[in-house]
């Protein structure tokens, strides 16, 4: 009779329930676990998928604002000087640096071909005065002799024409030499005002003037006992652009320095290129520190308008609905406001309507940012 199967031990069975209670608590303890963290990370990504801004103050508008563009300085006068007539530089007197006053010689050129045509011009002179004499005397001859019918009047009439033309003769060849002497004296270049030399481009011996190829200046001279500054000014500021205007200028040579200018005129058009303007200012140099060609930051004393306000040029957004600034509710939420501009003052620009100086406005918005969208507010941003 075979073997009757043996029950279990009591003790295997309580060991394997246990075993699988121990394995469903940790499945249950890990589902749970994951559950939890994939929660946690939807919060993290809902969390920073709301965009983060940052709030700036608008500021009221000021009785005057200081509106600072780039400049370039001019001497008050300034001349290139060429040479006039061919030749080879036969000596300079005057190097760069140095003061001159006016009618000061700077250098000599050699002119040998000009010196023989005055020779021949000169010549030419001796010829005609000359035949004019001989001429005006025959036709006094002739006068003389039909007094008593010795010739006739038409004879008389050809010799006192032939005087008239050799006299005329004669002023045609002093003009040609008084030509030719005047070229002669732009064979020495002078100074045509009271300045500084600037620039010295030729040596002894270079070939100069007509005939040389590309000419380029020998000499430049500069006035700097007063100073020039031309800016292009923003259309917008136009009216503002007054002569008698203050203005403060600096340059990167003397920091912490400042020299007064005013302005003194402006062109009248705006360049269609740039829409700006170009104003002239003009201010003393003392001692010639502002050198001409120079860069300067020049601040206009620009009054301001009253009822207006100030924000960073940063928070505008343009669009097709036109100009707007955004701003953030009580629910977090964007709101688009449409504001009128005024006046481009750099980092920042004038409001004419849309703000009040209570308000705050997100600076660098997204370009993505739109009305209604729900944002959370940076910390720090002021108030």
């Amino acid at each position: 009779m075979p073997d009757e199967a043996k029950p279990a031990p009591k003790g295997l069975k309580t060991a394997g329930v246990a075993a699988l209670v121990i394995a469903a608590g940790v499945v249950a303890i890990g589902v749970i676990d994951r559950s939890h963290q994939a929660a946690e990370a939807q919060v993290w990504s809902d969390a920073r998928a709301i965009p983060v801004v940052h709030l700036v103050p608008v500021r009221a508008g000021g009785a005057a604002d200081a509106l600072t563009l780039p400049g370039t300085l001019q001497a008050w006068n300034a001349a290139k000087l060429y040479a006039r007539v061919g030749g080879y530089l036969k000596a300079w007197y005057k190097d760069i640096g140095a003061e001159v006053g006016a009618g000061t010689p700077l250098g000599t050129v050699d002119t040998p071909e000009l010196d023989q045509q005055i020779v021949q011009a000169r010549a030419d002179l001796a010829s005609a005065r000359a035949n004019a004499g001989l001429a005006k005397s025959t036709a006094a001859r002739w006068n003389d002799l039909l007094k008593d019918d010795s010739v006739s009047r038409q004879d008389a009439d050809e010799k006192n024409g032939e005087a008239a033309v050799r006299n005329a003769a004669v002023q045609a060849a002093e003009a040609k030499l008084g030509q030719l002497m005047a070229m002669k004296g732009f064979a020495t270049l002078r100074a045509p005002f009271a300045g500084v030399v600037t620039t010295r481009s030729a040596d002894i011996g270079d070939l100069v003037g007509p005939g040389s190829g590309a000419q380029a200046p020998i000499f430049a001279i500069a006035d700097l006992h007063r100073i020039r500054t031309y800016v292009s000014v923003p259309q917008s500021y136009s009216a503002a652009m007054k002569p008698g205007l203050g203005a403060t200028l600096s340059v990167p040579a003397f920091p912490g320095r400042t020299f007064r200018a005013t302005v003194i005129g402006a062109s009248g058009a705006v360049n269609s290129q740039t829409g700006a303007f170009q104003v002239q200012l003009a201010g003393d140099n003392p001692g010639g520190v502002l050198k001409p060609g120079g860069y300067a930051q020049v601040s206009f004393d620009v009054p301001g308008q009253a009822g207006t306000v100030q924000i960073p040029s940063s928070a505008l957004i343009f669009r097709a609905a036109g100009t707007q600034v955004a701003m953030v509710d009580a629910d977090r939420r964007i709101v688009l406001r449409k504001v009128a501009i005024g006046r481009d003052l750099g980092q920042t620009v004038e409001v004419l309507s849309g703000l009040s100086p209570r308000d705050r406005i997100v600076d660098n918005p997204p370009d993505s940012l739109a009305n209604g969208e729900l944002v959370r507010v940076q910390a720090g941003s002021r108030g």
